[in-house]
């Protein structure tokens, strides 16, 4: 064979694997867009349906589920909702809009709250916009009330000899500050604060629970309950799960065979970021038992404080 025909065979072969490398990614491209389109949390919304929202963590302001619950509001194919909620509170701004968000969606179909684990604080404040809650026997519910906490850094500062020099307007400006004692001036603005959002929260429950006021402020202590403890004192309406919820929808007139569909949260971050691609892998690589891939990218993307009021039952940690 001459030269020239060797070169002819390899320039061949060169626009063959130029070809073959095209057709993989092609391949991988059109597996990656029917991957995205079959795993997507979207929901099935082409028939009547009962929608779930699961509420669980920490409660803070989540326009996403704000968003989720107005779609689940103007979809005329879900005909009641069941909000599943296993948290231990979070901010009372976030319950407050939460609560809000549950009320709308109950103008024009029935919501039934599901406290699985433990629905207390804020995580109870959501619970008890629902028409029905629903708790398990040895659920965890309550400790209705407000917290604002802040840090006392003056006794580390003086031991390390750094002091803070302020000037300010007006003396309850700023306060309180972790760099030295409140006054009791500034206990006092708070103190009022913290009571004016805990006397909110008491109407809110006597009013949703149709319970005297007096007799809410008797369970308003801070106390939690478990959920037969709960049933007793009017703070639920019925122990158990499934079965419970679909026999009061029953008496709403909802069909107790529509299917309960999932509206879980909307991912919209690009699979190529690397916090979801980092969690998709260690999942499908089967190391979830060992590093969850959907904590590694919560934990690299949520805040790690909260700011404002606080209703939170601070149950030992894990």
């Amino acid at each position: 064979m001459d030269s020239s025909a060797i070169a002819d065979r390899r320039q061949l072969r060169r626009k063959l694997g130029f070809w073959r490398i095209i057709a993989v990614l092609l391949l991988v491209m059109l597996g990656f867009a029917f991957y995205r389109f079959f795993a997507s949390d979207l929901p099935d919304t082409r028939g009547p349906q009962i929608a779930r929202v699961t509420i669980s963590g920490l409660i803070q302001d989540d326009p996403e589920l704000l968003e989720r619950l107005k779609k689940i509001h103007d979809n005329d194919q879900v005909k009641a909702l069941v909000v599943s909620i296993s948290s231990t509170g979070g901010t009372t701004y976030g319950g407050e809009r939460i609560f809000k968000a549950i009320r709308a969606v109950a103008a024009n179909k029935p919501v039934v709250s599901d406290i699985r684990t433990v629905a207390a604080s804020a995580g109870y404040m959501i619970a008890v916009a629902g028409d029905n809650i629903v708790a398990g026997d040895t659920s965890i519910t309550g400790s209705i009330g407000v917290i604002f906490q802040y840090p006392q850094l003056k006794d580390l500062l003086d031991k390390v000899g750094v002091s803070l020099d302020e000037i300010k307007s007006t003396p309850l400006k700023a306060e309180p500050s972790p760099f030295h004692p409140a006054s009791e001036d500034a206990k006092n603005m708070i103190r009022n604060m913290v009571m004016d959002s805990y006397g909110w929260f008491v109407d809110l429950v006597a009013d949703r629970r149709k319970l005297p006021r007096e007799q809410v402020l008797k369970l308003a202590d801070g106390s939690i309950f478990t959920g037969r403890q709960a049933l007793q004192n009017k703070l639920i309406d019925t122990l158990g799960g499934e079965d419970e919820i679909r026999a009061y929808l029953e008496t709403r007139k909802i069909k107790k065979d529509l299917p309960i569909v999932d509206w879980k949260p909307e991912d919209k971050a690009s699979s190529f970021f690397w916090p979801a691609a980092a969690s998709r892998l260690l999942n499908m690589l089967g190391y979830d038992p060992f590093i969850k891939g959907d904590a590694l990218q919560k934990i690299m993307t949520e805040k790690l404080f909260l700011d404002g009021l606080l209703s939170v039952w601070q149950g030992a940690a894990d």
